[in-house]
């Protein structure tokens, strides 16, 4: 199972990203826009996700995935169960998500090196 401390490493080795803590959620965030955040109790974790292509994701996999909070549901967001990934789901789900909030330049000459 995927950990908080696991999200982390990846998280914060992507340039720019900054972590905080909101309402204990543990939220990585480039310049104020949150990509991901991890649940108070571990087990979900929410990342920028292209709002039109998020309801095909959660229907291929219903098991892995969820909708965002109704609240969140104006934002390019969803979830995902910690427990049903591995570290190389979740490294890919985070640096997609982080590749969304940055400037392409930045991912570029991360994704380069």
């Amino acid at each position: 199972m995927v950990t908080v401390d696991d999200v982390r490493r990846v998280a914060l080795a992507l340039p720019r990203t900054e972590e905080a803590l909101v309402r204990d959620h543990v939220k990585f965030r480039v310049r104020g826009i949150v990509y991901a955040s991890v649940s108070p109790d571990e087990t979900l974790m929410g990342f920028a996700f292209p709002k039109e292509e998020r309801a095909a994701l959660v229907a291929s996999e219903p098991e892995k995935f969820l909708m965002p909070l109704p609240s969140d549901e104006r934002y390019q967001w969803v979830r995902v169960r910690l427990a049903a990934i591995d570290e190389t789901e979740m490294r890919e789900l985070v640096i997609d998500a982080w590749r969304m909030v940055v400037p392409k330049r930045v991912a570029a000459a991360y994704l380069a090196s």
